[in-house]
């Protein structure tokens, strides 16, 4: 059941940052069974999802509809959660992170290693999917070691802006080789904080994680534009 769920979410989602579902056009359920050769449950799951990820709004009444976006909306909320997670990557090298923390940390580098490693052995297709969880991690431990409420509240709300979360990085498959030199990239960047991080070098880390959220920015309006 799970696999299906990703696999409805992952081409709703396709559907939507490709064109083909505009901004306030509402998603049929039924219409989504027949055409995906799915039962209403994954459906269901999947509506749910994209509404946590910004994409879908639920309606006043039943059901779901596309949540209106625009690529300057999309920029300028990548930019300040930029702001937002490199003041949390500071505090977290200069107040230094528990082994616990670190050890996930190191868990999400190995992990990215793996999953860039797969894709060039299948031409340089990535799974996205695998690549969202483990950037989630990665962005949430640094939230949760910089200990400070008032930023993990400010960056939870720009995050519910669509596209503009951690979980979001990925475009489903929209264009895979772009995907997957922008993931690339991105895992180089969360070697570089970790090491900066564990030097405890509090500058180096904001300055670093300012620059990870310009190219993931960038990166973003490239693949919405392909």
């Amino acid at each position: 059941m799970a696999t299906q769920i990703h696999s409805v979410v992952n081409e709703i989602k396709r559907r939507i940052i490709s064109g083909q579902y505009q901004p306030g056009e509402r998603l049929l359920e039924m219409q989504l069974v027949n055409e995906l050769g799915v039962s209403r449950t994954p459906i269901r799951l999947a509506f749910e999802e994209l509404t946590k990820d910004g994409l879908l709004e639920r309606l006043p009444t039943r059901g779901f509809r596309v949540k209106s976006f625009n690529a300057r909306d999309l920029s300028d909320a990548i930019e300040v959660r930029g702001t937002l997670e490199a003041m949390a990557a500071r505090l977290a090298a200069e107040k230094g992170m528990d082994s616990h923390s670190m050890q996930v940390l190191y868990s999400c580098l190995d992990e990215g290693r793996q999953l860039l490693g797969q894709a060039r052995e299948a031409g340089n297709v990535l799974d996205a999917r695998q690549w969202m969880v483990i950037n989630a991690t990665f962005h949430s431990t640094l939230i949760q070691a910089a200990d400070s409420g008032p930023l993990a509240d400010a960056i939870g709300f720009i995050s519910k802006i669509p596209m503009a979360a951690a979980t979001a990085v990925s475009m489903q498959g929209v264009a895979p080789q772009l995907e997957y030199e922008f993931i690339a990239r991105a895992h180089q960047d969360h070697c570089d904080l970790v090491v900066a991080i564990e030097q405890r070098e509090g500058m180096r880390a904001e300055s670093l994680m300012r620059e990870h959220a310009r190219k993931t920015r960038d990166n973003k309006q490239r693949l919405l534009a392909s």
